[in-house]
């Protein structure tokens, strides 16, 4: 393993490995990682489960790359893919595999891609406004900084990175690049933090972070795809199976929720004497409400700090 997989630690490692290994324990089980990064989940849960087979989806081929490397040693029990994880049916129906047992997703930002600064996520960093996942796709950060109308900026600012001060930045936007475009990373930071009250940039930490959160969900589509991925994903989940979801964000976490939620629910009418067969729950949560990580976990791995869990267990089909 090179330098970055090596320093690589998953978040909530135990606590997935626990939630998934009922379904994952039968011979020739199907786990589908959906966002596969470096692999360090897939790597402990394949370790763990030798009769376990791997489908690692990943729209960043450099992350690909790498954990091609890191899972060389499970052999053909490990199949990769260029995908965005709303892709999975497709993905699985591309290797043959009807059904999976387990559902990863570690949504949000790679620590890879936080950590090169050429890809352009981080403000801590001097870089080019880029901020791709998927460096195969047209549309950068930079198209979107220099492209959006003020009212489309403040869309995105204030729904995608509850930024408060969103009309603020998004004007000061628009007035820099009328006498040049916003090119990097330093500078749109720099913008940010002049168009937040004094008082404001005390307290909270880096006043760009809700920015540069925004901007990396529109340019990603980020919010779009994990809507049309939860359905899609459990409607590939065998009897038994479970799905694991990590998130990062509150938005993500609303998505999440809501999701579960509305699968294991019975629906039945309030006002009939029965429940009926079809509108029974197809899931059973496995979590309450999300789970956090241990302090002693955010203590050893700071960018778990932010991370909410949530799990469940396939029960009826549809």
């Amino acid at each position: 393993m090179g330098e970055t997989e090596a320093a690589h630690v998953p978040v909530m490692l135990d606590r997935i490995a626990e939630l998934l290994a009922p379904a994952l324990a039968a011979p020739g089980a199907v786990l589908v990682d959906g966002t596969l990064g470096l692999a360090g989940h897939s790597a402990a849960l394949l370790a763990a489960h030798p009769g376990l087979r791997l489908v690692g989806v990943d729209r960043d081929r450099t992350a690909l790359a790498r954990s091609e490397r890191r899972l060389a040693p499970f052999g053909d029990r490990v199949h990769l893919a260029h995908a965005v994880y709303d892709e999975i049916p497709r993905v699985l129906d591309g290797f043959g595999i009807d059904r999976a047992h387990g559902v990863l997703l570690d949504l949000g930002v790679s620590s890879p891609q936080l950590d090169e600064a050429e890809r352009g996520f981080a403000y801590s960093y001097d870089a080019p406004l880029d901020m791709r996942m998927d460096r195969t796709q047209d549309r950068t950060a930079a198209d979107v900084v220099n492209g959006y109308s003020a009212a489309e900026l403040t869309r995105v600012l204030r729904d995608y990175g509850e930024e408060r001060f969103a009309a603020r930045i998004a004007h000061a936007i628009v007035r820099e690049r009328a006498a040049a475009p916003i090119a990097s990373t330093r500078r749109l930071a720099e913008l940010v933090r002049e168009a937040i009250p004094a008082a404001t940039r005390r307290t909270g930490g880096n006043p760009a972070k809700r920015t540069f959160q925004a901007l990396r969900i529109e340019v990603n589509a980020e919010l779009a795809i994990l809507e049309r991925t939860l359905p899609a994903a459990i409607g590939r989940l065998a009897l038994g199976g479970r799905i694991a979801v990590l998130s990062y964000h509150s938005l993500e976490d609303r998505i999440t929720k809501r999701a579960l939620a509305a699968l294991s629910t019975d629906t039945t009418p309030p006002d009939l004497p029965v429940p009926l067969p079809d509108r029974q729950p197809e899931l059973r949560l496995l979590t309450r409400g999300a789970e956090l990580p241990s302090d002693e976990e955010n203590a050893r791995n700071p960018r778990a700090a932010s991370a909410r869990l949530r799990a469940a267990e396939r029960i009826r089909e549809r």
